[in-house]
C-alpha cells in the first residue's frame, strides 16, 4: 500500500492536488487515479523531492474528460481518445470520437429498420406457398431478384436456410421466406446488408415481433442516453484540451 501523501494547500501550492483530492470528486479511490496516470489516460504528475505526486488543474480536467469518455464510448475507445489527447495526437483522438459517433448513427439506423420490420410483421402476413420448401431459384423468382443476390444475403448473415442432406441444396421454409421478404423490403428502403443482418438476428433472438416490439422503447432510450453522454464527454474533452494550451 503506498504511503499517505501529505496535505497540500492548493492556494500555496499553485492549485496542487493529491490523488485523494482528484479521487474525491468522482467517488473513486486514490489508487485508481494513480492507475489512470500509469495507463496514460491522464498526464504524468510532477513529483516532489520525496517522491509524492502533485497534480494540477490539467490533471483534474483530464480525469473528468476520461471518466466522461468512458461513460460515453466505453473503456477501450475512451482510453484510446485520452491517450491520444495526452500525447498531443489530436487527430487520432478526434478520429476515435468520430468513429464512435458513426457507430451510434448506425445503431439508430438499425433501430429504425427494426421498427419498419415490426410494422410489416404485425400487418397481415404475406401468404407463403404450402407444402415443400422453396429452392433458391423459386425464392429468387418470388422476390424478383437473382439467386446470386440471395447467396450474397446469406453470406452477410441475412438468411440462414437449411440444406437438403443428399443434394446440399438450399431449402427456404416459411420463416426463411418471411426473412427474405423483409430483407427485400429493407433493401428497397436503402438499408445496408449489415443493418438488415442485425435486424434479422434481433427478430430471431426475440422469438418473434411481439417481444421485439416491447424492447424497442428501452433500446431507443439507451441510444438517447449514449448520445447525451457523448455530448457531455465532448465538453469535458474540450475543457481538458483548453487547459493544455494551443
Amino acid at each position: 500500500m503506498p504511503p499517505l501523501e501529505p496535505e497540500l494547500n492548493p492556494q500555496s501550492a499553485g492549485h496542487a492536488y493529491r490523488p485523494v483530492d482528484l479521487a474525491r470528486e468522482h467517488g473513486i479511490s486514490s489508487q485508481a487515479v494513480r492507475n489512470y496516470e500509469r495507463d496514460g489516460v491522464i498526464p504524468a504528475a510532477r513529483r516532489t523531492p520525496s517522491g509524492y505526486r502533485v497534480y494540477t488543474e490539467v490533471h483534474a480536467a483530464g480525469l473528468r474528460a476520461y471518466l466522461a469518455l468512458v461513460a460515453a464510448h466505453g473503456y477501450a475507445t475512451g482510453g484510446e481518445i485520452m491517450r491520444a489527447a495526452v500525447g498531443g495526437d489530436l487527430g487520432t483522438a478526434l478520429r476515435a470520437v468520430d468513429t464512435s459517433h458513426a457507430q451510434l448513427l448506425r445503431d439508430r439506423e438499425t433501430l429504425d429498420a427494426v421498427e419498419t420490420t415490426i410494422g410489416v410483421l404485425t400487418a397481415a402476413p404475406t401468404p407463403t406457398p404450402p407444402g415443400r420448401p422453396l429452392t433458391v431459384g423459386d425464392l429468387a423468382h418470388r422476390l424478383g431478384v437473382t439467386p446470386a443476390t440471395l447467396r450474397k444475403w446469406e453470406r452477410a448473415g441475412v438468411l440462414s436456410p437449411a440444406r437438403d442432406r443428399p443434394s446440399q441444396q438450399r431449402q427456404y421454409g416459411p420463416e426463411d421466406v418471411r426473412d427474405a421478404e423483409l430483407a427485400h423490403l429493407l433493401r428497397r428502403g436503402g438499408y445496408r446488408l449489415d443493418h438488415i443482418a442485425t435486424v434479422m438476428r434481433q427478430v430471431r433472438a426475440a422469438d418473434g415481433p411481439g417481444p421485439l416490439a416491447a424492447s424497442l422503447h428501452a433500446w431507443r432510450e439507451r441510444l438517447a442516453t449514449r448520445g447525451h453522454a457523448m455530448l457531455v464527454a465532448a465538453g469535458h474533452l474540450a475543457g481538458y484540451l483548453a487547459t493544455t494550451g494551443p
